[in-house]
């Protein structure tokens, strides 16, 4: 419980910013659902579109500091190589 004026902003600021991050993170694990479903369906037009925005989600996330830097990283590049190999192993249509 806050006892000071500067004690109660500080805990209305904190409020906030988790509020902010839970957003964030929710949009990015949404983000990279979409890009793994489309690429386990193997629909090409599908793939780079979600990619795109999953990787864009991702980075953005890390940039507010909703996510670790090497979190954002990680998740990133497994996505990538997922992706080759999901998609690029498969004859094209």
């Amino acid at each position: 419980m806050a006892n000071t004026r500067k004690s109660t902003k500080r805990a209305k600021q904190a409020n906030r910013r988790q509020e902010r991050n839970t957003i964030v993170r929710s949009a990015t694990r949404k983000a990279l659902k979409a890009a793994l479903d489309a690429i386990k369906a193997k629909d090409t037009a599908k793939v780079q579109e979600a990619y795109k925005a999953a990787v864009k989600a991702l980075s953005k996330a890390a940039s507010k500091g909703a996510i670790p830097q090497g979190r954002a990283a990680r998740k990133v590049s497994r996505l990538t190589q997922f992706m080759k190999k999901t998609v690029t192993a498969t004859p094209s249509k």
